[in-house]
């Protein structure tokens, strides 16, 4: 069963914000995307680096480390294939932010239920 872990509030995250959550001994990062909520491993993939200092571009994440840059929607890198940093689905559940851990990137039953976070277009970046 997925663990579904409260870090926070609804709007306490600004637009262009992001917030750093340690969630037993994990590092994750969360960022508001005009308006939308998204959750990352703070690891890059490549070397591990911490990835929440990273300058963001739009929907693109820069490792402040070597400057490989993911969209912090998709976790994906820039340009076909190549690596990928996790992503968690965040929903707000009665007027808090929650993050599902154990099942990134597959919504959870309650956070179907409640307003969903997670987009799945491409960046226009």
């Amino acid at each position: 069963m997925p663990r579904r872990i409260v870090v926070g509030v609804a709007g306490e995250l600004a637009p262009g914000e992001r917030k750093l959550a340690f969630i037993d001994g994990r590092s994750i990062v969360l960022f508001n995307l005009d308006g939308t909520l998204h959750a990352i491993d703070n690891a890059c993939p490549h070397n591990g680096a911490a990835l929440a200092g990273g300058r963001l571009e739009g929907c693109m994440l820069r490792c402040p480390a070597h400057g490989l840059r993911f969209d912090v929607r998709t976790g994906c890198m820039a340009g076909r294939g190549g690596l990928k940093v996790t992503t968690f689905t965040v929903a707000i559940v009665d007027s808090k932010v929650v993050v599902s851990l154990d099942e990134p990137h597959a919504p959870t039953e309650q956070a179907r239920d409640a307003t969903p976070y997670q987009e799945t277009e491409r960046c226009k970046a």
